[in-house]
């Protein structure tokens, strides 16, 4: 596998650092590199909050992404998308929450954009909204393929508490379906 580089954008308390920990533990307990390096621009809840995630089979020596270099971005805040979005390389995908992110033109011409409602799915779908991180880290994988469905689904199950583990379950399932149908329609617009 070549290196994969992906940006999970949004604000404190929404769950981004965890699907970027996740992630990383995923590529190193199946014996290759992960990394995860992320930035706050404020330590309270609310703040613009970006996570890049690096995953190789060979020892990674730089721990940032550089602008352009980014493959894959996943954002659900307008602030953090307006932001970051300049790491993600022409033609890249950035799947956004179309009910929190309005894209300009000049984005949908440079970038594969895909909406995707996260958060709508993890409160109406799932029934808890602290399982959009795993919605996100679901759809992530189904988009890059970096990691086994199967190994990533029990690592997540390792850091999240046993009480939601039958949500966080239904959460990453509705995540690769919702990723798998957006790849779909691309595929027919491309």
């Amino acid at each position: 596998m070549a290196r994969t580089l992906m940006r999970f954008t949004g604000v404190g308390g929404q769950g981004v650092l965890l699907a970027g920990e996740i992630f990383a533990e995923a590529k190193i307990t199946t014996g290759g590199y992960g990394l995860k390096t992320a930035t706050y621009t404020s330590q309270v809840r609310g703040g613009p909050t970006v996570v890049d995630i690096t995953l190789d089979d060979e020892e990674i020596f730089y721990p940032y992404a550089n602008d352009g270099e980014i493959d894959f971005m996943l954002s659900v805040a307008q602030v953090s998308f307006d932001l970051f979005k300049n790491g993600v390389s022409q033609g890249g995908t950035i799947v956004i929450d179309p009910s929190l992110i309005k894209p300009s033109q000049a984005d949908r011409d440079k970038w594969n954009i895909v909406e995707i409602p996260i958060i709508t799915i993890a409160k109406e779908e799932v029934g808890l909204v602290l399982t959009q991180s795993v919605i996100a880290l679901s759809i992530a994988n189904t988009f890059v393929d970096a990691i086994e469905p199967e190994h990533l689904k029990s690592v997540m199950l390792s850091k999240v508490p046993k009480k939601v583990h039958e949500a966080n379950l239904k959460a990453f399932e509705l995540g690769t379906k919702y990723a798998k149908e957006a790849m779909e329609k691309l595929a027919q617009n491309a």
